[in-house]
């Protein structure tokens, strides 16, 4: 009975997380671990394998048999966490570990070079009369919280300071006003500013 509730808490709490395809590795990464604390089963990413030293110690044999089903059970957590091709590409690693750190290697690689991308994608953007500035101000502000994603933290004040100097043409004077305000604001206040002078 306890092994059905919990087997039913384990895919409750599967269902909620997002199927890793190659993006966003540092999220998934977080929640996958999340999961692995839950499930009790996180220790085998940096604990190694129970060595049996002498034939017949008890103690020792059930901490490898320990080790070796949780081993199993976390690397099936973090293979089920992946969409079907990653599945296929990594579904003959042998241990947790092992697989953790081939996936941190490639990944968090290819997340550095997103930084970059990430930076120019928020240095480059101009706001356009077309469209609503709170819009574009939220999606400033997404492009922001991804940098925290990435262990990447830019002053508040330079983020007011460039997303101000990237209002459109047409609100040339409301520009002018927000960049001789005494004080500073913070992004909340720039986004009410915007919502009522829209």
């Amino acid at each position: 009975m306890a092994n059905r509730q919990s087997l039913k808490e384990m895919t409750g709490k599967f269902d909620k997380l997002e199927k890793f395809e190659g993006q966003d590795f540092r999220r998934w990464q977080k929640k996958m671990h999340f999961l692995l604390t839950t499930m009790k089963v996180v220790h085998v990413l940096s604990t190694p394998m129970a060595v049996v030293e002498e034939e017949g110690n008890l103690e020792q044999v059930r901490r490898k048999s320990k080790w070796e089903n949780d081993n199993y059970i976390c690397l099936g957590l973090i293979l089920n966490g992946m969409c079907d091709t990653l599945f296929d590409l990594y579904q003959n690693i042998e241990t947790a570990k092992e697989l953790w750190d081939i996936l941190e290697a490639k990944y968090m690689a290819e997340d550095s070079s997103s930084k970059k991308f990430l930076v120019s994608n928020f240095n480059n953007y101009k706001m356009v009369d077309s469209r609503s500035v709170v819009e574009q101000y939220h999606e400033l502000c997404r492009i922001l919280g991804q940098f925290s994603q990435h262990n990447m933290n830019m002053d508040e004040s330079i983020s007011v300071s460039s997303i101000i100097d990237k209002l459109p043409p047409s609100w040339k004077d409301f520009k002018h006003n927000l960049k001789h305000m005494k004080g500073e604001l913070s992004l909340v206040e720039l986004g009410g500013h915007f919502i009522i002078e829209v």
